[in-house]
């Protein structure tokens, strides 16, 4: 029985290698290797799919949420709300600026921030809401911009695992006041190593941004308006992810047809809770995330997801312990059971295999061996 990888990356490169080739050999021979005519021309591309007027390129998602949080001048004594289910990074540079992250619960169906809990945890020092498109599953952005609005608050869409996907027929990114993204290598749209995104139809929030990613330098070279850090993205780099958003919403709609075919394969095995598309958005799938329940039993997860790697299928678990309880966030106070829905899900979740090149015979072992898994 042949192995199933979590994702393969090596399979999609084959299908563009020819073009990924000749690129990267133009970069080369043209000696520009930082900045320059490729970098921009990458940066107007993805602004015109995301939907905005300005897109500003840098080293890595996280950064981008660091140069959106500092163009918004947030800071100590700020307090911003995000979701305790995501990646670290969200909640990282919230800290890093020296503002307070305030925590609040997720929709059990979704994975993504409870919109109904979302107004209770505003207070006065409240000045930006990070709502994250987890998984690749957009978040209620109507509503989550009405509350925003409301409060007068800023808000940054991590789209870091959502490029492509949409709200009301939105691209996620282009919605709130700044879009941050990722292009990891196991993003939709991935580099061949580090790279990220800012996206915002303010342009003087543009302008700030591409002046902090320059170490706060101005247009006139060497005269540095405020401290800012070393965020570009390389022309190597632009260069793949120019060719790779040619093919994006094709690997895109593979992704969705692999999630359909999972939800119509899954959707009798007893203990399995298979993700829901939320009514009025249209994920992206970066991740195909299941839920394993069974009463009494904290470590049922755990024993499937071993009884399965056996099997030669490979699954990951995002993510093992919720940001609230992580030891580096104990002195914010917050209590085993307080953000119930998040915990539970940690104990619970299970990715399963899910990339573009995904066959469906490899789709039929990962359920087959999970139905043997469970029974």
């Amino acid at each position: 029985m042949n192995k199933v990888p979590p994702f393969n990356l090596t399979r999609q490169y084959q299908t563009i290698a020819e073009e990924i080739s000749a690129a990267v050999q133009d970069v080369l021979t043209s000696g520009c290797y930082i900045g320059g005519s490729l970098v921009e021309r990458f940066e107007q591309q993805f602004a015109q799919y995301t939907g905005v007027s300005d897109s500003v390129a840098c080293n890595s998602g996280t950064d981008a949420l660091y140069l959106a949080l500092r163009a918004l001048q947030i800071g100590p004594g700020d307090e911003v709300i995000t979701t305790p289910f995501t990646f670290i990074a969200t909640a990282e540079v919230i800290s890093v600026i020296g503002a307070k992250p305030v925590f609040v619960d997720i929709d059990a169906k979704t994975f993504n921030l409870d919109i109904a809990k979302l107004e209770a945890a505003i207070t006065k020092q409240t000045k930006a809401i990070i709502p994250v498109h987890l998984f690749g599953q957009p978040v209620d952005m109507t509503t989550l911009m009405a509350i925003a609005s409301e409060h007068k608050i800023a808000v940054i869409e991590d789209s870091a695992q959502a490029v492509g996907a949409e709200w009301a027929g939105q691209k996620v990114g282009s919605i709130g006041h700044i879009g941050c993204f990722s292009f990891y290598p196991t993003k939709n749209l991935g580099a061949c190593g580090d790279g990220g995104a800012v996206t915002t139809n303010d342009p003087v929030l543009a302008s700030r941004i591409r002046m902090l990613r320059e170490h706060g330098m101005s247009r006139v070279r060497y005269r540095h308006e405020e401290t800012g850090i070393n965020s570009r993205l390389d022309a190597l780099q632009a260069a793949i992810l120019e060719i790779k958003l040619r093919y994006l919403d094709q690997w895109n709609n593979a992704r969705s047809e692999i999630a359909a075919k999972y939800q119509e394969l899954l959707q009798p095995l007893p203990g399995v809770v298979i993700p829901q598309e939320a009514s009025g958005g249209r994920a992206v799938w970066n991740q195909y995330t299941i839920r394993l329940t069974k009463d009494g039993n904290d470590g049922y997860r755990d024993k499937v997801r071993d009884q399965l790697q056996q099997l030669g299928i490979s699954s990951t678990v995002y993510y093992p312990l919720p940001l609230h309880l992580q030891p580096v966030y104990q002195d914010l106070g917050y209590q085993v059971g307080q953000l119930p829905i998040a915990e539970q899900a940690c104990h619970e979740v299970l990715s399963l295999p899910m990339f573009p090149e995904l066959s469906f015979e490899e789709q039929q072992q990962v359920v087959y061996g999970l139905k043997d898994c469970i029974s």
